[in-house]
């Protein structure tokens, strides 16, 4: 039988799977092939006996095939999913959550105790450093008494001494000497039971802050307190810990203080402990081959070449320096023996303006007034600190005239 018009010959499944051949129509094959799974492919071809086109469907594969082929396919995907899925579930499973609010601290990097390549040591640094030591053997500076190894000397119980000692490197930061010591002081004088793990926990926060607040950054620093002591208290037996990473791992605390801390509490002689002033002071004379751009590089240079023997008093003798001589602006290079010597590449020549240092057991320049005498003469007002006081402790000395009607702190006048 001669095809019909819209009509082409194909091979038709019935519901038992036999296949037999069957007349289809052209305009009902085309949506049947839509329909069809992706694994069974339609082939078309023209008939030469008639000028209507027809097309022929092949089954290329079964329905059995096609269902395999879908199955591997899902199986496949399913694995992939499930591998993802365990991926992520293993990265969170490491990830900080960041609601935790807990006591307890992240632990940090660990500490780079030395460099791979050892620094050079500078030229004339014996010579240097001995000059150093001559001057501050002159000079009586504010971490000479109220350093993190003076505030808590007079404490009987070793515990509460070291635990005292951290407290004060913690409070230091940006804030001066004499600040800090009277913060301890207060905190000492305030605390239930006195300066000690179970005192920090015992007190409330207002009280904390109360004690601490004229230093630098004193709400985060209460609360770093208190998580410190809690720290202590769940997994150092409220002691201070005893190694490098453990203290690093403390809130708050950083390598500077966790050396100092091992040095001044525990006598272990493991690291310099770099702030400010020996990084400035190491810089300026030229100790770096380049010059260091953070505390740690300046550690870990001088540790290279420096003998152990001086890592422990270095410190104290950089800070004291840079505290009366070698100040962070208009240094006086003018009262400096090195600037005289001619072993200092940072020497400023010619006068230097502010005040000379006070030598030990000096008397106090006549000039030198106290903040009752300055009440009494100038006729000022005595004001109470408050949280938005102006904190004098970070300002430079000032006449008399200009602290006039403003809330600070009088120190001392020096003459032009």
């Amino acid at each position: 039988m001669a095809p019909e018009k819209g009509i082409s010959r194909g091979l038709k499944r019935d519901h038992d799977g036999h296949i037999s051949e069957a007349m289809i129509d052209i305009e009902d094959a085309a949506p049947t092939q839509k329909k069809l799974p992706a694994s069974i492919s339609a082939l078309a071809y023209s008939t030469p006996s008639s000028s209507t086109r027809s097309k022929r469907i092949k089954v290329e594969e079964t329905d059995n095939h096609s269902q395999a082929s879908y199955a591997s396919t899902s199986a496949a995907q399913s694995t992939s999913n499930l591998s993802h899925a365990m991926r992520s579930k293993k990265k969170m499973a490491h990830a900080p959550d960041p609601r935790d609010t807990g006591s307890s601290s992240p632990r940090k990097k660990k500490i780079q105790m030395e460099l791979e390549v050892p620094h050079e040591a500078p030229p004339k640094w014996q010579e240097v450093y001995d000059l150093i030591k001559q001057m501050r053997d002159e000079v009586e500076a504010p971490v000479d008494s109220m350093g993190c190894a003076a505030v808590m000397r007079d404490e009987p119980n070793p515990k509460s001494q070291r635990f005292g000692t951290l407290v004060s490197l913690m409070l230091s930061s940006q804030t001066k000497d004499e600040v800090t010591a009277q913060a301890v002081a207060n905190l000492r004088a305030t605390l239930p039971g006195g300066l000690n793990v179970e005192g920090i926990l015992a007190a409330d926060d207002e009280l904390i802050q109360n004690a601490i607040c004229k230093v630098g950054f004193w709400r985060r620093k209460s609360t770093y307190l208190k998580q410190t002591a809690q720290r202590l208290k769940d997994d150092f037996d409220s002691e201070v810990p005893q190694t490098v990473d453990d203290l690093c791992s403390l809130p708050g605390v950083g390598p500077k203080m966790a050396f100092l801390v091992l040095q001044v509490a525990w006598n272990l002689n493991l690291g310099i402990g770099v702030d400010v002033h020996v990084h400035r002071i190491t810089n300026r004379l030229g100790w770096h081959k380049k010059p260091t751009a953070t505390p740690e590089q300046t550690r870990l240079n001088l540790q290279s070449w420096l003998p152990k023997s001086l890592h422990k008093e270095i410190n104290p003798l950089l800070v004291g320096f840079g505290q009366m001589i070698c100040l962070p602006v208009k240094p006086k290079c003018d009262a400096c023996l090195l600037s005289e010597r001619g072993l200092c590449p940072s020497a400023k020549r010619g006068p230097v303006t502010g005040k000379t240092p006070v030598k030990r057991n000096e008397k106090p320049n006549p000039v030198m007034k106290t903040v009752e005498d300055l009440i009494a003469e100038e006729g000022l007002v005595k004001v109470e600190d408050s949280e938005d006081r102006l904190d004098s402790s970070h300002l430079p000395m000032m006449q008399a005239e200009d602290v006039k009607g403003e809330s600070v702190k009088i120190g001392y006048s020096e003459r032009p």
